[in-house]
């Protein structure tokens, strides 16, 4: 399995990329012989075992929060655009590049019939129990879908898909 590279930016330690990806430190330290685990630099690249290199996925989602859609691209062909709720004024959505680390499904309460998981701790694409909510900037920082739409993202993507999120 060709694995994952993430790019160090300001500000992250392995700690972080060990809560964002969910993987234990002491695998991503193995993984990186290498390294000082103690000083990470700015474009620095560490491998994180267990995921696959998001280049080897025909699958990419790209997410505009101003205009509050999510479209699935395969090959870089536009297959479907679905509306979404995103991250209200406090609690804004985190815009970057990030991948979905895995999938649950019936989550229950806010999060609906499922979950997705996005490779920053916390948040992640999922339904809802308002299905009013979709269209507005009411969400504590998650994407959120119809439970058929999110159902259906689900059913296609793999994990490692590549999710790009933008104003």
């Amino acid at each position: 399995m060709i694995t994952l590279i993430h790019t160090v930016k300001p500000g992250e330690t392995l700690f972080q990329l060990s809560r964002d990806y969910r993987t234990p430190l002491s695998a991503i330290i193995s993984a990186n012989p290498s390294i000082n685990p103690n000083v990470l630099y700015i474009g620095q690249p560490i491998v994180i075992p267990g995921f696959p290199d998001p280049n080897t996925i025909p699958y990419q989602i790209d997410v505009s929060l101003n205009n509050r859609w999510l479209r699935l691209y395969k090959d870089g062909i536009l297959q479907k655009q679905y509306p979404i709720a995103v991250g209200k004024m406090l609690t804004n959505t985190p815009v970057g590049n990030f991948i979905i680390i895995n999938k649950a499904p019936n989550p229950g309460g806010p999060f609906g019939t499922m979950w997705m998981s996005l490779s920053k701790d916390t948040y992640g694409i999922h339904g809802t129990n308002d299905p009013s909510s979709i269209g507005k900037a009411v969400s504590h920082g998650c994407i959120r879908m119809h439970n058929e739409d999110v159902e259906e993202l689900a059913s296609i993507i793999p994990i490692g898909t590549p999710v790009f999120i933008h104003p």
